[in-house]
């Protein structure tokens, strides 16, 4: 009688309570990306490459977290069974926990065959989707609509700080133990899925303590409920640029690392330290990206961030065409220190935007189908992308110029195109089509992303400005700090 009384959401809470649970998420969004980066792709596709996976297994590698949404309809009918999103979302989050541990233990005692590993990641990405909608719910319903870019860029600076340092050391680590204990290195992995199971075991804990607002859920069958977001003109025009677009990001982004890793032969440290030089990026451009989604709209950033992202996918195409070590590490530097400013702002309005769009009363159902909808497209495109550079591994372009002189001969590489490379030039094609179905998307209260860019210009004008006026005040007062040492001195 008392689970059932827990199980179903409160109908008021203090505002203290509910300033305790949004510290409570931020604290399980913390422990959650402790698992997301000792399990995180780059490692992932590291042990993969270890193993001696093909480029179609690192595609269903990528796949697994994306066509496991399908399976999201299950969510809705155990919100719709037991009337709480809280449960739904902790005990599917419990459930999808436990492979993790259950990978660690088979990679150090057992088997290290890469196909078992993709078997039980199958599970922990499956349960973890089932989780998504509920949670996803939760939080529309939890965090108020004004400031719900801010907290959620806040969180994700959270989240991303902390994978920096640990992506760091934890890369630091593995090179070590390549170089000095090369027998290890499996087990190191081993050692990773426990920890990450581990710890999203407490963030887990944190969620539980989280409050829950009352849902308010619609009735009536449920394929018919999922016809609503599809029949919806508007949020049917988010779907179509939405799914264009993960599908354009998803054919490319899993063998960005296998590219650095076999073509370019750079070491796991370098490939994680420029993750975290993007992440970095992210970090510092969070904060802008949050506050200008919620003083304009998500669409208007998605329309200023997918242009650049789309050049940082062409500028990948030159990666490697310079005999130069250090001209394609500069290359590298730049391309991901613009992506995680870019890909920042994408992300984050393209979560809210979703929130922003589904009527409360039907969120869930409307998350879902937008879930479940994406996924086919992103989980169909590391597939794509696998078979593309396996067929491009034997084919390459080359356009170059020359020059002949008495004085001088010169020849200068264009464009140097193969496996890896003509995959992001797709990829870069791609995501320039779906910009023109963004276009169609409608979002209350959205402003004309030249005027936005305008305001960003004078903003940062007038930041660099304050920094230089707070600059001087700070010079200022430490040199009258040494004038008065000295004066003191002088008088002793």
């Amino acid at each position: 009688m008392h689970e059932e009384n827990n199980s179903i959401p409160e109908r008021e809470v203090p505002i203290p309570e509910l300033r305790k649970s949004l510290r409570l998420v931020i604290y399980d969004g913390l422990a959650s990306e402790v698992m997301t980066t000792f399990t995180g792709s780059t490692f992932l596709v590291a042990m993969g490459v270890l193993l001696g996976a093909s480029n179609f297994q690192i595609g269903v590698l990528a796949s697994l977290p994306t066509f496991t949404n399908i399976f999201q309809l299950i969510s809705i009918w155990l919100v719709r069974r037991y009337n709480s999103r809280r449960k739904v979302s902790v005990l599917c989050s419990v459930i999808a926990r436990v492979p993790l541990l259950l990978i660690g233990t088979l990679i150090i005692f057992i088997s290290s065959s890469f196909s078992v590993i993709l078997f039980f990641l199958f599970f922990h990405y499956l349960f973890a989707s089932i989780a998504g909608p509920s949670w996803n719910s939760w939080m529309k319903d939890l965090v108020p609509d004004k400031s719900l870019g801010t907290y959620f860029a806040k969180r994700s600076r959270y989240n991303q700080s902390l994978n920096v340092a640990l992506s760091l050391g934890l890369a630091l680590l593995i090179d070590f133990i390549k170089n000095q204990q090369p027998g290890f290195e499996l087990n190191a992995y081993g050692l990773f899925f426990i920890v990450a199971g581990i710890a999203g075991l407490m963030g887990v804990s944190y969620l539980n303590r989280t409050y829950e607002p009352p849902s308010i859920l619609a009735g009536g069958n449920l394929i018919n409920m999922l016809r609503k977001p599809l029949v919806n003109p508007n949020f049917r025009k988010l779907l179509v640029f939405n799914s264009v677009w993960l599908f354009a990001l998803n054919l490319a982004t899993p063998f960005f690392t296998v590219f650095l890793l076999r073509s370019m032969e750079l070491p796991l440290s370098y490939i994680i330290v420029l993750t975290a030089i993007s992440q970095v990026s992210s970090i510092f451009a969070l904060r802008v990206w949050g506050r200008y989604a919620d003083r304009y709209s998500n669409k208007t950033i998605i329309a200023i961030c997918a242009p650049v992202y789309i050049m940082c996918l062409v500028a990948w195409c030159f990666v490697g065409i310079y005999t130069n070590f250090y001209n394609n590490l500069i290359l590298l530097v730049g391309i991901f220190v613009v992506t995680g400013i870019a890909t920042s702002g994408i992300n984050l309005s393209l979560t809210n935007i979703g929130l922003k769009l589904a009527p409360a009363s039907e969120s869930i159902v409307y998350l879902s189908a937008k879930n479940i909808v994406t996924s086919c497209f992103s989980a169909l495109a590391p597939l794509a992308g696998g078979i593309v550079a396996d067929y491009f591994s034997e084919r390459s372009l080359h356009i170059g110029a020359s020059w002949e002189g008495p004085a001088l001969t010169k020849s200068l590489r264009l464009v140097e195109l193969h496996d890896f490379n003509f995959l992001f030039a797709i990829a870069a094609f791609l995501a320039f089509i779906s910009l023109e179905f963004l276009i169609h998307v409608r979002e209350k209260g959205e402003v004309n992303k030249d005027e936005v860019v305008k305001v960003m210009r004078g903003d940062i004008k007038n930041s660099i400005k304050e920094s230089f006026v707070i600059g001087q005040m700070i010079d200022l007062r430490h040199q009258i700090r040494k004038i008065f040492r000295r004066t003191v001195k002088r008088e002793s």
